[in-house]
């Protein structure tokens, strides 16, 4: 889980990159750096993210069977929401509980 500015998209074959600037990391299962690709299996842009957005997103760490891919993907269904204040403090206070 991690805030993140959403600075370009790019439709890469049925796929959709963005590259993301990690601003804050509440929950980190794996190491993220600063710039990111974050990758969506699509490309209708689900969920709607702008260039230029500020997000609070839940991503998982996608790694194929032959341990060729190491990425950042976000599901359709996945956590993407605009960030606010609001979100910000929920989110610490979960990571407190968690």
């Amino acid at each position: 889980v991690f805030q993140g500015r959403i600075l370009a998209r790019r439709s890469v074959g049925r796929e959709t990159r963005y590259e993301v600037e990690v601003k804050t990391r509440y929950r980190q299962r794996f190491p993220l750096v600063s710039r990111e690709y974050l990758w969506v299996p699509n490309t209708c842009g689900c969920p709607p993210l702008q260039e230029g957005g500020d997000y609070l997103l839940m991503a998982w760490r996608h790694v194929n069977h032959e341990q060729t891919l190491n990425r950042i993907l976000l599901r359709p269904d996945g956590y993407a929401r605009p960030w606010t204040p609001r979100e910000e403090q929920l989110v610490r206070g979960a990571a407190r509980s968690c």
